[in-house]
């Protein structure tokens, strides 16, 4: 059979949903030699035994999309009988996540599980409620548990600005049998800000503070003659806004031109106003030395003794 017909059979019968088990596809009428010929051809991909994708679909998928597809693969893949939780609970959940692997997470209360299956899958025992992921303030607490602070500290912002609650994860953690990662989990929880409004403005927040730059407040608006600045970081006293420029900001609302024309007029008239701006990009945070030694020169220095220390 050509590839052209195999594309639009299969267009023509794939199941409900974007991923799809064997036994899915059979029942809608793509038996397992076309399946077979399917993924030969590169019409579908087969994302783990029994789970399978369009390649079209696959294809058009953000990087972190493509990895909460694997999570469904997963699912489809065990009969539906896993119980996801960490960093999968997270992309379930739909929290920023940034760098934290593509490890399916599963948690389980018996020491044998179908849900184990795989070299992909990383299997935690633990006490565990019902449901399909924990719920999203444990989430936090087990990430917590098991990332780098700055991997953790995007899931948790990113929680509290869905509405998870900073006092009941502080309650659930007080309550957890679990002890194991709990010193991290709380020293956590001390830095989490839900004014961060993306990964990059995590890191910025969390490296300012590491530089001992401590007067900066996240997500300022400041008054200019062509209305309100919104700065992602300011500091009153010195009269310094740092932004960071990650492109969501500029294509979430409205037409990039016309966001950027505003906010450069906004920045000038801030300027004018005799405060100074410091931009960052992304790649800039994976440069923590220069990018400290870049700002402390533009400040005109290292900062003197802070109120308020970093946790350690």
């Amino acid at each position: 059979m050509k590839p052209e017909k195999i594309a639009d059979l299969v267009e023509q019968r794939w199941p409900r949903g974007p991923v799809a088990s064997t036994g899915q596809l059979a029942d809608s009428g793509l038996e397992s030699r076309l399946v077979a010929a399917s993924v030969e051809a590169g019409v579908i991909l087969r994302l783990r035994r029994g789970a399978y994708v369009r390649r079209t679909y696959w294809g058009a998928l953000k990087p972190w999309d493509q990895d909460r597809l694997l999570i469904m693969a997963h699912y489809e893949s065990t009969g539906g009988f896993a119980r996801y939780s960490h960093v999968s609970a997270a992309m379930l959940h739909r929290c920023d996540v940034w760098k934290a692997g593509t490890m399916v997470h599963v948690t389980t209360q018996y020491s044998n599980s179908r849900t184990s299956a795989g070299k992909d899958v990383r299997t935690h025992r633990l006490p565990l409620a019902p449901g399909l992921t924990t719920t999203i303030e444990r989430t936090v607490l087990d990430c917590a548990r098991i990332l780098p602070r700055a991997q953790a500290a995007v899931i948790g912002d990113h929680a509290l600005r869905k509405g998870a609650s900073l006092e009941g994860m502080r309650r659930l953690l007080d309550a957890s049998p679990v002890k194991r990662g709990s010193r991290r989990a709380a020293d956590l929880l001390d830095v989490l800000d839900a004014r961060s409004e993306s990964a990059g403005e995590t890191r910025t927040r969390l490296l300012l503070y590491s530089f001992g730059l401590t007067r900066f407040t996240p997500q300022v608006d400041i008054p200019t003659a062509e209305g309100l600045f919104r700065a992602d970081f300011a500091d009153d006293v010195a009269r310094v806004a740092i932004e960071f420029d990650g492109a969501g900001k500029y294509f979430d609302y409205k037409p990039a031109g016309e966001v950027l024309v505003a906010e450069r007029a906004r920045e000038t008239a801030l300027v004018e106003a005799g405060w100074r701006v410091f931009r960052l990009r992304w790649q800039h945070l994976d440069r923590p030395g220069e990018l400290r030694r870049r700002l402390l020169d533009f400040l005109g220095g290292p900062p003197g003794r802070q109120k308020r220390p970093w946790p350690a």
